[in-house]
């Protein structure tokens, strides 16, 4: 499929040769590009052969000498060169049916594009993926493949999923294991839906595509207020949280005797839920799913002591600073400033947990607190110095937060300066001791 360039970087290779703004990109050394993978991976080569069409509907060939890894210098309409692919399932326990409406259009775009996997990191389903599709990621090695499974029962996918092929396509699974390409896996559960004996034979099937599986990731299932036409689901309690995590912990620590990793993990919400300590630093090896949420807590933790013990600020130092955060993450911040005020006695340091009335009491993650949650509860408040917010309460795309709150608006209402943090404890520790 030709693809249109919208622009050629002046000097570049590309631009050397010819190759303008409008010309339609056929191929590189024969092989037809249909998309930013085709591209990213043909483009390698130092010698292209590149094939395209002019505005005056020429087709010519060049051939372009260049550094292995120097960018050919053409641009396309979008990253991916054509349509981001959505995901047509309808699974029982996803987010984004559970929005309210009247939120702005990007935010019920449900993505399952396999390429955003491979270039992002991004869960696929694999219900958008057909034996060709597999066929081009084992020829190009992509590797690792993210993969949403939730269970590994054909039929309870196709329940739990509702589409028709998310119990044929576990197939896939296999042909991407033999084919040597890593894979991590992630499990959403449901109480009583895929975990208890579910979750046990999930594992054991995942098992089986070792050495190709790399982690296996078990997430609770976050329910807002707005499921009124949705499928009932149950919130994990204290007691369900805690046989998942003794149900991935004996698997875990029977694979770590056999196989040297533990491969499954449960995300830091099981803990809280299950209100039991986090696990130390070293059972989350090199923490493969940290994007889950696995392991957050520790990691974060271990950042900001690290950083407060090398800290050569003078003890007497004065600074203060309030912190804003989800209730989940609450505990964490708390004793993080008690670890800096230890340390400093003139800090001033405030947490405020912010709950979440905007998707419901049940959501108490940092990265679904909205700005008119954040205004509402801290109006009227002695805030000290500057409010320190997590990135993660922030859109990608900007300063905005999900109900479009920006952080101007948030200064505007509470009359203090916000600060956004990265998600790393040595950021923490130097915004907080930059508020003096």
């Amino acid at each position: 499929m030709p693809v249109p360039i919208t622009a050629v970087a002046p000097h570049s290779p590309a631009a050397k040769k010819g190759i303008r703004q409008g010309d339609l990109l056929l191929s590189l050394n024969d092989h037809p590009i249909r998309d930013v993978l085709d591209y990213q991976f043909y483009a390698l080569d130092s010698r292209l052969q590149v094939t395209f069409r002019n505005a005056k509907g020429k087709t010519k060939t060049v051939t372009i000498r260049k550094a292995e890894h120097e960018d050919l210098g053409l641009s396309f309409e979008t990253y991916l060169m054509d349509k981001q692919q959505h995901c047509k399932n309808k699974c029982v326990f996803c987010f984004i049916d559970q929005l309210p409406p009247g939120l702005r259009d990007t935010l019920y775009f449900k993505d399952d594009d396999a390429r955003l996997s491979f270039l992002f990191g991004n869960y696929i389903t694999l219900t958008n993926l057909s034996d060709a599709d597999v066929d081009r990621i084992i020829g190009m090695h992509i590797s690792p493949v993210n993969v949403s499974v939730h269970t590994m029962n054909p039929a309870l996918r196709v329940e739990m999923m509702k589409h028709p092929k998310a119990g044929e396509s576990l197939r896939l699974l296999r042909r991407i294991a033999d084919a040597g390409i890593a894979l991590n896996t992630q499990l959403v559960l449901c109480p009583g839906l895929n975990d208890g004996d579910e979750l046990v034979f999930s594992l054991t099937e995942l098992e089986k595509l070792r050495p190709a599986l790399c982690s296996i990731a078990a997430v609770p299932v976050g329910l807002t207020k707005f499921r009124e036409k949705l499928p009932h689901l149950e919130e994990y309690t204290p007691e369900t949280a805690k046989r998942v995590i003794e149900t991935i912990d004996a698997f875990g620590e029977r694979c770590k005797e056999e196989y040297g990793t533990r491969l499954a993990y449960a995300a830091d919400e099981f803990y809280l839920k299950a209100g039991l300590p986090l696990p130390d630093e070293d059972y989350y090896e090199d923490y493969p799913q940290i994007e889950n949420g696995v392991g957050l807590w520790k990691s974060f933790e271990t950042e900001f002591q690290a950083a407060l013990d090398t800290c050569e600020i003078p003890q007497e130092t004065a600074f203060a600073a309030s912190l804003a955060t989800g209730v989940a993450a609450y505990p964490l911040l708390c004793a993080c400033a008690a670890w800096v005020k230890a340390r400093f006695p003139n800090a001033r340091l405030d947490v405020y947990a912010i709950e979440n009335e905007f998707f419901g009491p049940s959501i108490t993650v940092a990265g679904l607190v909205t700005g008119q949650d954040l205004i509402a509860q801290l109006k009227g408040k002695a805030l000290n110095g500057r409010l320190l917010i997590p990135a993660v309460m922030l859109r990608a795309e900007g300063d905005v937060f999900l109900d479009d709150v920006s952080v101007s608006d948030v200064e505007a209402a509470l009359n203090v300066k916000v600060v956004v943090v990265p998600n790393d404890g040595k950021a923490l520790l130097d915004a907080m001791i930059a508020a003096r």
